[in-house]
C-alpha cells in the first residue's frame, strides 16, 4: 500500500504476477469548571476514531445498544480519568521499559512466504541479500508443467489443463477482472481460470495498478472515472479480443471511498459505472458492479484468497485442515477474520454480525470477522497526531506551530495537517521527534487511541467495545497471516534468519524510534536506500507501535505468538481481491452482447 504522503516503491509495483505455486523461504516473512468540559468533550471524540456515523457500520456488537446520556456521562469520567494518567504517563519518566508479560506459545511453527515479487525500482541492497542467501524451496515437479503466467502462456484463449470443458456447453477459459479502489490507490487483478473441473479452477493473475485512488478526486467523478483507463486498457490487452464480451467485471472500493461525506463517493461510484459502460467491452457484474464494499465481505474474502493459495480450504484438502487466520491493515480500515475452535461444548460463537456462514468447496465454515472503521494506518497517524496537538494546549497555551511527539522518531520532523473538531479548520503543525520520540511514550498514546476501556456489553472484547472471543482459547495454536501494511512495514527492516513474533514487532519499533544513530547499528546502516526512507519517513515509528498495539493489546495476541507476513504467494497477490472474483465466477455469467 501506499502513504498519503509519498508512494512507497519498494513494495507496490505495477507487475504483471508470474508463478501460482506456493513458495516456502525462511519462517518469518511470506513473509496521548466550562473549559474544562468543553476539552473533555473534544478530548472524547478524538481519543477513538470511532464517531455517531459509523459506531456499528463494521458490525460492532457495543455502544449502539446504549442510551446517548447514560454512555456520555459515563465516557465523561473515563476520559476525564484517561487525560489525567495520559499526561502524566506520556510526559513522565521514561527509563521503564514497558513489558506486557503474559504466556507464551513456543511451540507454534508458522511458515513464511517468498516473496515472488517482480523487480521493482527502490529495490534495496538488503532486500537483494535476503532473496540471494535464501531462495525459495522449489515445488515438487508437476506431471505436466502449466504456465504459470501471462508471459510464459503460449495460448491465453485456452488451457494446457485440458481439452474440453467439464459442462456442455461451455467455455474452457474464463477470465474475470477484480478491480480494488483502495484509499491510496487503484489495481485492476486480471484472472485467468479454467473450467475444466466442476468449478472453475484458478491458473494466474496479471496486476497493474495507479495512484492516487478514487478518493482523491473528490468533487471530480469523471476525473476519478478516468484514473480506471491505465488499468482497463491493460486488461484489453492481456484478455484475447473474443473473450472481451464475456469477462465479469467489478469495481469495488474499500473504506476510504467509504468517508467521503454527502454523496461525492455515490457521484464516483455512478461515473465509473457510466464509463466502463460506454467505453469498455466487458460485462459489468449485475448486481453489485461497482460498489462500496461492506468490511466484513473485504475481511472474508482475504481469508478465501489466502486459505485458498494456501491450499487449506479447496476441495480436495483433507478434512479438518487448519485454516490460518488473516488480518489485513489497510489506510482506513482494518480486518480480523480466523476460525475458532472450541475445546469443549459449552463454549461457542455469539450469535450476531461478527458470525459468518461460509459454504467453499463443498464444506462449511464458521468464521469470525470484524472490520473496524478509521483503525487502517492512516487513520491511526492522524488519530495520533490530533491527540498529541490537543495534549500540548492541555496547560492553556494556544495551539502551536511544532509540537513535540514522541510518536516520530528521533530527530526527525514531519508537517501534517490537524483539523480541529469544534470549527472543522484544519492547520499545519509539524510534529518533531527531537529527542523525545520513544515507543514506549508512543505506545501510550496508541493505547488511548485504541478505546480498549470502552463499553463491552457482549463479552469479551477485543477494543472499541468490539466483541471478539479470546484467541488464548478459541484459536491458540493457529497460524496467523499479516497483509498490507504490516508486510510493507516490517519487511524492509527485518532479517530472514529468524521466526516474527508480536514482540519481535515491539523490539524493531523501539529500534526505529531510536533514531540514525540505533538505525546504524543496526543491518541497516549498510543500505543507503532504506536509510534514506527512514528519514523520509518519520512516522514508521508510529506505525510500528501502532501495530504491536493492535496485536498486543487490541486482539491480545501473546509476545511470544508467532504470526507470519505475506504480499504474495507464488505470485499471487494476497488480499481480498482473489476471493472476491472465484465467488463473481462461481455465480450465473452473462456476456455483453
Amino acid at each position: 500500500m501506499l502513504d498519503s504522503e509519498k508512494t512507497s516503491t519498494r513494495n507496490e509495483v505495477n507487475s504483471n504476477s508470474k508463478a501460482t505455486t506456493t513458495g516456502f523461504a525462511h519462517p518469518a516473512i511470506v513473509n496521548n469548571t466550562n473549559n474544562l468540559t468543553s476539552r473533555s468533550r473534544y478530548l472524547m471524540a478524538i481519543l477513538s476514531p470511532r464517531s455517531s456515523n459509523y459506531d456499528r457500520l463494521e458490525g460492532g456488537m457495543g455502544p449502539s445498544r446504549v442510551g446517548g446520556m447514560k454512555r456520555f456521562a459515563w465516557k465523561k469520567f473515563a476520559v476525564g480519568a484517561a487525560l489525567l494518567v495520559g499526561v502524566v504517563w506520556l510526559f513522565g519518566p521514561r527509563a521503564h521499559t514497558f513489558s506486557w508479560g503474559g504466556n507464551g506459545n513456543a511451540d507454534l511453527e508458522v511458515e513464511g512466504y517468498h516473496t515472488d515479487t517482480a523487480p521493482a525500482p527502490s529495490k534495496t541492497h538488503h532486500q537483494q541479500t535476503q532473496q540471494q542467501q535464501h531462495p525459495p524451496v522449489p515445488a515438487p515437479t508437476p506431471a505436466t508443467a502449466h504456465p504459470d503466467s501471462y508471459e510464459t502462456d503460449p495460448d491465453p484463449s485456452s488451457t494446457t489443463h485440458c481439452t474440453h470443458p467439464h459442462s456442455s456447453p461451455g467455455t474452457l477459459v474464463q477470465y474475470a477482472l477484480m478491480i480494488d479502489a483502495g484509499s491510496t490507490g487503484s489495481r485492476i487483478h486480471i484472472y485467468k481460470f479454467n473450467n475444466c473441473g466442476p468449478s472453475p479452477e484458478y491458473e494466474y493473475e496479471v496486476f497493474k495498478m495507479t495512484q492516487p485512488g478514487l478518493s482523491s478526486f473528490a468533487g471530480n467523478p469523471e476525473g476519478a472515472a478516468q484514473s480506471l483507463d491505465v488499468l482497463l486498457d491493460e486488461a484489453v490487452r492481456v484478455i484475447p479480443k473474443a473473450m472481451h464480451g464475456c469477462t465479469p467485471v467489478a469495481v469495488k472500493a474499500t473504506a476510504g471511498l467509504r468517508l467521503l461525506p454527502g454523496s461525492q463517493s455515490a457521484d464516483i461510484l455512478k461515473a465509473v459505472e457510466g464509463r466502463i459502460h460506454s467505453s469498455y467491452p466487458f460485462q459489468l457484474q449485475e448486481k453489485d458492479g461497482v460498489v462500496i464494499m461492506d468490511g466484513k465481505d473485504e475481511g472474508v474474502y482475504a481469508w478465501i484468497t489466502a486459505n485458498y493459495l494456501l491450499g487449506t480450504i479447496k476441495a480436495s484438502t483433507p478434512p479438518d485442515t487448519p485454516t490460518y487466520a488473516v488480518l489485513d491493515l489497510g489506510g482506513a480500515s482494518t480486518q480480523i477474520v480466523f476460525e475458532p475452535v472450541f475445546a469443549s461444548s459449552d463454549m461457542r460463537l455469539e450469535e450476531g454480525e461478527h458470525k459468518y456462514d461460509l459454504q467453499f468447496g463443498g464444506r462449511s465454515h464458521v468464521l469470525y470477522q470484524h472490520s473496524y472503521l478509521g483503525y487502517g494506518l492512516m487513520r491511526a497517524r492522524r488519530h495520533v497526531h490530533r491527540l498529541v496537538d490537543f495534549m500540548s494546549t492541555l496547560q492553556g497555551t494556544k495551539p502551536k506551530a511544532v509540537v513535540g511527539n514522541p510518536c516520530l522518531a528521533k530527530g526527525t520532523q514531519r508537517v501534517v495537517n490537524v483539523k480541529d473538531e469544534a470549527t472543522g479548520v484544519e492547520r499545519k503543525v509539524t510534529m518533531d521527534g527531537g529527542d523525545i520520540g520513544s515507543f514506549e511514550a508512543c505506545d501510550r498514546v496508541v493505547q488511548l487511541v485504541l478505546a480498549k476501556d470502552a463499553i463491552c456489553e457482549l463479552k469479551p472484547c477485543s477494543f472499541n467495545g468490539v466483541y471478539q472471543p479470546s484467541l488464548l482459547s478459541s484459536f491458540p495454536n493457529g497460524k496467523v497471516l499479516l497483509l498490507s501494511y504490516f508486510y510493507d512495514r516490517l519487511f524492509p527492516l527485518l532479517l530472514p534468519s529468524s521466526p516474527i513474533t508480536v514482540s519481535t514487532i515491539a523490539s524493531t519499533a523501539h529500534q526505529v524510534c531510536e533514531g540514525r544513530d540505533e538505525w546504524l547499528r543496526k543491518h541497516w546502516g549498510t543500505d543507503s536506500e532504506l536509510m534514506a526512507e527512514l528519514a523520509d519517513r518519520p512516522e514508521w515509528c508510529l506505525d510500528l507501535t501502532f501495530m504491536h498495539a493492535l496485536l498486543r493489546l487490541g486482539y491480545e495476541f501473546e509476545d511470544t505468538r508467532e504470526v507470519a507476513i505475506g504480499k504474495k504467494i507464488g505470485g499471487t497477490e494476497l488480499g481480498w481481491c482473489l476471493g472476491a472474483t472465484i465467488a463473481m465466477v462461481g455465480g450465473e455469467l452473462k456476456c455483453r452482447i
